[in-house]
């Protein structure tokens, strides 16, 4: 890596996760050089897509520039899970607390490597310098007005059996950080990286806790149990300005945790309440953004606020039930008050379901999602209510991410109060067929005023604003480099200023035609008789760049005038679910009005994308978009079926 053109080392970080912390008060150009000159063939995509990055490529090298301090994730398309390689950027503001090794009554960890637990005492600061890297625990234990800050790192990999779940033990040295009946208590700027199979931060009672620009990543071969923060009873926090990368549920709150034994899962736990989480950024590779409960579990919480949060990797799949940017499984058994939950403006990004709330003993209150944007696609299965869960409404929010997609109530839950977006964040294009540095027209639909604002990402690392732009593309290898054709424009309306301002985001597909040609695939392996075969005539309504997004947890191929996409590696659920996770299959072509050729070949076994989840069924579910039809299911008036003559026959 270089950084303004100085040459740099990363840190690995984790199982196959690299990251680079650094200081910085304005631009940085960045390149990023990988081993493999071929690396970067299937393409490179930069999150959070609201930053509008793309990069530039070289060969083995892509090159981009940060603006101030943010966090980056650098992968290759769809590579998110716990296999992929992934490369974190942590640009930090400039640190101006003035301490250094000489500053009276601060533990001092300077630049270079240590070894040793952390272990703080009452009114302890201590202070992490960049370049401090400790291997070891911090250790906030039955103390009280502690602040831990700095820019340094702590490196945990503890003694825990990679094989078996014995990371949620409560005790000293067991995890990155751990608290314990503390109070008043600061941690600022330092990142936590966690290679071992154990929860990252527990903290168990405490409370007044506030937690700012920290980095938490965790790692292990074994993708479970190695959530991000955990409560254990208590609350009182602030988590602000963070980002969150966990190989389980990104933050999880439950009264106690003594173990799997039945009895120890039925003794109640304490309260947790009182939990605001802001301007951050949450990444996992496997289960939820958000998990409230657990089955046998009693315990009470209330007050949990969620706002301005970047939602970039949700777990693919489910364990019993399907993950969820938010959870609140309690089936069997599992019972207690859970009250005043509020998400609001959320963006979620490579994601699985808005919400699965299952909870069939008293009672579920008061759970509001305003707000909520799918960026660049829909989710893959629909969102549950079930048991004795009422007042969930939905405000500007999306069900799943497509028109006509419906929400799962069952159990005597009652049906959420949907409610239409205040901004509607929504906008058109000239029609056509769009070639490079041809100018397009673009329209927010939303009504030009004095107080609103229109900022465009056009997915090519440009950027305009206004209510009517004009913008030409500069190739047709699309946002991702990925020889598509496919651009992913943001448009985000702000109206008003300051705490009382609100805002909408709105993502379309721009598709330019000359796009480099998908190669061809010789479909399944299997025989026709071990595939299901859909094989239609569509009809295309008009001219114009379409993306089709086909859901399926199943071995696929789909083709459009021969044109094929193959199904991503299939990701097997967990805990006994059946079958693999549903994952997106994308193609985007320019097509001309007419009639074009549609071929969709799914090996025969359980697909989870269809309600309910079993033996394959004959109609595929397919999703398009293009001009003048936002994403939704194609209609079964766009399809005619396939006339096969006697002789073919």
């Amino acid at each position: 890596m270089s950084l303004n053109g100085r040459s740099t080392n990363v840190l690995h970080a984790a199982t196959g996760y690299y990251l680079l912390n650094f200081d910085a008060s304005g631009a940085v150009k960045v390149s990023v050089t990988a081993d493999d000159p071929h690396f970067w063939d299937g393409g490179v995509e930069i999150q959070p897509m609201r930053l509008g990055i793309r990069p530039v490529r070289h060969g083995a090298t892509i090159s981009f520039t940060m603006t101030g301090s943010s966090k980056l994730t650098i992968t290759r398309p769809g590579d998110h899970f716990a296999d992929a390689e992934i490369l974190f950027l942590f640009a930090n503001p400039i640190d101006h607390s003035g301490i250094t090794s000489a500053t009276p009554h601060v533990r001092y960890y300077g630049p270079g490597v240590h070894h040793e637990d952390i272990d703080a005492s009452a009114g302890d600061t201590i202070y992490l310098a960049g370049g401090a890297v400790v291997f070891g625990s911090l250790n906030i234990w039955q103390v009280d007005d502690v602040r831990v800050l700095g820019t340094g790192t702590i490196i945990y990999d503890g003694p825990q059996d990679p094989h078996s779940d014995t990371g949620w033990i409560h005790k000293k040295n067991w995890h990155c950080i751990v608290m314990d009946e503390a109070h008043n208590i600061e941690v600022d700027g330092i990142t936590c990286i966690t290679r071992s199979r154990s929860w990252q931060i527990q903290m168990k009672d405490s409370r007044h806790i506030g937690i700012f620009n920290i980095k938490a990543i965790g790692g292990n071969p074994n993708d479970a149990n190695q959530d991000g923060i955990d409560w254990l009873g208590g609350g009182d926090t602030t988590i602000s300005h963070g980002f969150f990368r966990a190989s389980d549920d990104v933050f999880a709150l439950q009264g106690n945790w003594d173990g799997y034994d039945l009895a120890l899962m039925r003794h109640p736990g304490n309260d947790v309440t009182n939990i605001t989480i802001e301007d951050t950024i949450a990444s996992t590779s496997i289960s939820n953004t958000i998990r409230v409960a657990w089955p046998q579990k009693t315990f009470n919480s209330a007050h949990f606020h969620m706002s301005n949060v970047d939602v970039i990797h949700t777990g693919y799949g489910g364990c019993k039930v399907p993950f969820a940017f938010f959870e609140l499984w309690a089936d069997p058994e599992g019972a207690g008050s859970h009250t005043d939950y509020r998400f609001r403006d959320i963006r979620l990004e490579d994601w699985y379901s808005l919400f699965n709330i299952d909870q069939p003993n008293p009672g579920v209150r008061d759970v509001a999602f305003k707000d909520i944007w799918a960026m660049d696609g829909p989710a893959m299965v629909a969102p549950i209510l079930k048991g004795d869960v009422s007042g969930v409404t939905l405000s500007g929010a999306t069900g799943q991410g497509f028109d006509g997609a419906t929400i799962d109530v069952a159990g005597g839950a009652s049906r959420p109060v949907i409610e239409s977006a205040s901004i509607k964040a929504h906008f058109i294009y000239t029609a056509g067929l769009i070639r490079p540095k041809q100018l397009v027209t673009f329209t927010a639909d939303d009504s030009a005023t004095e107080t609103r604002h229109f900022e465009w990402f056009f997915g090519d690392g440009t950027r305009g604003k206004g209510h009517t732009i004009r913008h030409s593309f500069p190739d047709a290898e699309g946002t991702l480099l990925d020889g598509s054709g496919r651009f992913r424009v943001l448009l985000h309306v702000i109206d008003g200023h300051g705490s009382q301002s609100q805002q909408g985001w709105s993502s379309q597909p721009v598709v330019i035609a000359q796009a480099r040609p998908l190669s061809a695939s010789g479909g399944l392996a299997a025989s026709p008789d071990g595939a299901e075969i859909f094989d239609r005539i569509l009809h295309v309504p008009a001219d114009g760049g379409y993306t089709f997004t086909l859901l399926t947890s199943l071995e696929s191929t789909m083709s459009i005038d021969g044109r094929a996409v193959h199904s991503p590696k299939a990701r097997p659920q967990v805990c006994g679910s059946e079958g693999d996770s549903v994952q997106p299959m994308r193609l985007s072509a320019a097509l001309t009005a007419g009639d074009h050729s549609l071929r969709i070949e799914r090996k025969r076994g359980i697909e989870n994308a269809q309600t309910p989840p079993g033996p394959i069924s004959d109609q595929p579910l397919l999703l398009w978009e293009g001009p003048g039809i936002d994403r939704q299911v194609i209609p079964a008036s766009a399809y005619s079926k396939v006339l096969v003559s006697s002789n073919q026959e």
